[in-house]
């Protein structure tokens, strides 16, 4: 009697003890390794402009691009924990740039999550795309303007998601963060950066998504972005698929309202809501799967991108088009090759600088695993 007692205590235990739930841990990264060749003689493989007869720019280089290894732990049914690092960037001045992700997150149900730390908020779909999938070059434009102006990519703070209809065809996600970017040991405000973002699938193959931000950089005051964007898949046959992004922003450019401050030959000095960026980009995808045992799929792509950082003070509009044939020899995008040209074009070329019209030719090797 003592002993039966004994074995169904044991097992109620076990059921309810959630320090019990088998622990998983997963690892992933991405290799990503490239040669670049720059097509103008006056441009280095950045993209600036440089005097030929003055300096010796570099107009043809091997980079290591990322090193990201990713780790995944669920620690119950509810919490799990996030880190990512990429090694590459030990190569440079590694401050303020190795770790990426560094979250831990805590599920309810299907309906509400939440987590905390340093992850990217989702203000648009190339905070939700890891950058070895988008099948082009690199992020656009916009999307390092945004970041660097604390609008999007990795920051610290906390967001809350989850479906809003069982079948999950609208979906939420909202959050605040300090808004000055990631591994800052402390904040440089009290105010904080909010966003709000809604997605639906309208179709069974379209996908809309809509944001909206408030927040600040530093000192420079209160500002806002907005955003929408646009996913599809279309399979025409069993071999022959189309992929479409595309995404539009406008939001405030803190940095270029705090360059202004710190002009002292400015008299006047324009209003914050003066510095304003806008941009949008068109991603389509034609992909063929052949289905080979070494060869899987064939992918070309060319992305379209207009974008103007400062259109009502300053603009000058930098248009970029970047053809792309991708050789995928594992499926889910897990080995690839991919060789391509960038092409950028200025309204306004500022010799010495970056800011020139200038195309870069690429080859570039990545490994997921």
């Amino acid at each position: 009697m003592k002993a039966q007692q004994k074995d169904r205590t044991s097992s109620t235990d076990t059921i309810k003890n959630y320090s019990a739930y088998k622990r998983k841990l997963s690892f992933a990264g991405v290799l990503q390794t490239r040669y670049v060749f720059s097509l103008n003689k006056d441009s280095d493989v950045n993209g600036k402009n440089f005097d030929p007869e003055a300096t010796k720019g570099i107009t043809n280089t091997f980079m290591l691009k990322r090193a990201r290894v990713m780790l995944k732990a669920d620690i119950n049914d509810h919490f799990s924990a996030n880190v990512l690092a990429n090694f590459a960037e030990f190569s440079d001045n590694p401050s303020h740039k190795v770790l990426e992700n560094a979250y831990i997150k805590y599920t309810v149900s299907k309906y509400f999550s939440l987590q905390a730390g340093q992850f990217r908020p989702f203000f648009g779909i190339e905070d939700a795309v890891p950058v070895d999938i988008i099948r082009t070059l690199d992020f656009s434009n916009q999307y390092y303007a945004y970041g660097k102006n604390g609008w999007q990519s990795f920051q610290v703070g906390l967001s809350i998601f989850g479906k809003i209809v069982p079948d999950g065809s609208l979906r939420y996600y909202a959050g605040a963060y300090n808004g000055n970017n990631k591994n800052q040991k402390t904040d440089d405000n009290n105010s904080k950066n909010t966003y709000l973002r809604l997605e639906t699938d309208f179709h069974k193959s379209l996908t809309l998504g809509a944001n909206v931000s408030r927040g600040s950089f530093g000192e420079s005051g209160i500002g806002n972005a907005y955003g929408a964007d646009l996913t599809g898949k279309f399979d025409f046959s069993d071999k022959w698929q189309l992929l479409i992004m595309a995404e539009g922003k406008i939001g405030t450019n803190f940095l270029a309202y705090s360059d202004s401050k710190a002009d002292e030959n400015q008299i006047v000095k324009p209003a914050l809501d003066q510095f304003k960026m806008h941009g949008f980009y068109l991603l389509p995808t034609l992909r063929y799967n052949c289905q080979n045992r070494r060869l899987r799929a064939i992918e070309f792509s060319s992305r379209y991108e207009y974008f103007d950082e400062n259109y009502k003070l300053d603009s000058n509009i930098r248009q970029t088009i970047i053809p792309n044939l991708s050789l995928i020899f594992a499926d889910d995008f897990y080995a690839a090759l991919q060789m391509g040209v960038s092409l950028d074009i200025y309204d306004k070329d500022i010799p010495l600088t970056t800011t020139n019209t200038h195309s870069l030719s690429y080859v570039q090797l990545q490994v997921r695993f």
